[in-house]
């Protein structure tokens, strides 16, 4: 099993990261909640906790490999307790970690349902079928040394109005969520869907400037 990788993070894209190591360049994708520390430690060395799959897409298909990328070995342990559960495989899982996994628990131990259903992909039924199976297995998780801040219920309006409005205005639910998650992280002062749609596209432009 490839464990672990320590390298040069080369480039960030919308769910993977390429990182040199040695005459190496690996590709892994990672999750959605990692990106914006990621995007601002381009060349920078990094250790990444990995697992490796074989994607295919029905019987009889070719098998392609595809490389997991967690910032922790407790975020990849949740993540493989994750997608146990019925209907979440691993890409929809990876989709749906737009927040720390320490928030992620949280929501779910506290059988918050409204919390998880801003998660890209993840629905009302989604989200009761994860509480349902993994409400009792969370407790060691809950031990993380990352501090877990749920949303508060204005915070959760705050997100699912931004993403409507996103969505209104083209926007792809799931990719919807991510750029909220991000314009969050850029700005967290950020406190009507307005100036968080505004942190939305200002974080974007700097993006394609930065290439």
């Amino acid at each position: 099993m490839l464990a672990r990788i320590t390298g040069r993070l080369r480039s960030v894209d919308d769910e993977r990261i390429l990182v040199e190591i040695g005459p190496v360049m690996v590709e892994a994708f990672v999750p959605a909640c990692d990106l914006p520390d990621l995007e601002s430690r381009i060349g920078e060395p990094i250790e990444r906790f990995t697992m490796l799959l074989l994607d295919g897409a029905g019987v009889g298909t070719s098998l392609t490999p595809r490389l997991l990328a967690f910032a922790s070995a407790r975020d990849r342990a949740f993540f493989e307790l994750f997608t146990t559960v019925k209907n979440i495989g691993h890409r929809k899982a990876m989709r749906a970690m737009v927040r720390p996994v320490a928030e992620v628990t949280a929501a779910i131990v506290g059988r918050d349902l409204r919390v998880l259903t801003t998660l890209p992909g993840i629905g009302k039924r989604a989200a009761e079928t994860i509480v349902a199976e993994l409400a009792g297995k969370l407790d060691h998780f809950l031990d993380a040394p990352v501090v877990a801040t749920p949303m508060d219920a204005p915070t959760v309006v705050l997100v699912e109005d931004t993403i409507a409005m996103l969505v209104a205005l083209g926007e792809q639910h799931g990719a919807a969520a991510l750029m909220v998650e991000r314009a969050r992280t850029a700005d967290p002062d950020a406190d009507s869907p307005e100036s968080l749609l505004a942190a939305v596209y200002s974080v974007r432009e700097s993006k394609v400037e930065s290439r």
